[in-house]
């Protein structure tokens, strides 16, 4: 059995996804958000992200992580935000010894899909459909973070160059 926490970082919401694959079988244990308040300092929402990963990893002991890598062209506004908050993440699993692998959006929707230009309801579709889930997801950055670990799980004896 291996159990991946899957993050698809951000500032304001980080998704988490954890899966646990026993053989062809994936069983989802949990997923979710960490929020953190606007009105909180830069660095207040920092630590909120840092200590609510270091709870989620000593919750549910994954064997590794899987992180989304960064899509610049979103909102350029934010990148630095979620750039840093993405160093505090890599940072708790480092502290807690897991090994951490990253997947752009791309490997992404060619590990679920078949295509890398695959819309965000297809992959929604397929988080839903591998993992025997009754609806989608919600928020959708829990969905994107069940999609990272969910790739981790199906790619990551061909993608060995994904660690970070």
């Amino acid at each position: 059995m291996k159990r991946v926490l899957g993050i698809d970082p951000g500032f304001a919401l980080v998704g988490f996804g954890v899966i646990e694959q026993d053989g062809n079988s994936f069983n989802v244990i949990d997923y979710g958000v960490i929020s953190t308040p606007k009105e909180d300092s830069f660095s207040t929402r920092l630590a909120n992200i840092y200590n609510s990963m270091i709870s989620l990893i000593e919750r549910y002991s994954p064997d590794d992580i899987a992180i989304e890598e960064l899509f610049f062209f979103k909102n350029q506004k934010t990148v630095i935000p979620v750039a840093e908050a993405r160093g505090v993440i890599v940072l708790a699993g480092i502290e807690k010894k897991i090994d951490l692998f990253e997947y752009t959006p791309l490997q992404i929707k060619q590990a679920l899909t078949g295509n890398g230009r695959a819309e965000k309801k297809q992959i929604q579709f397929m988080v839903t459909n591998l993992l025997g889930l009754q609806k989608i997801p919600k928020p959708d950055d829990a969905a994107d973070a069940l999609a990272v670990a969910l790739t981790h799980l199906q790619t990551n004896n061909q993608l060995v160059d994904n660690r970070i």
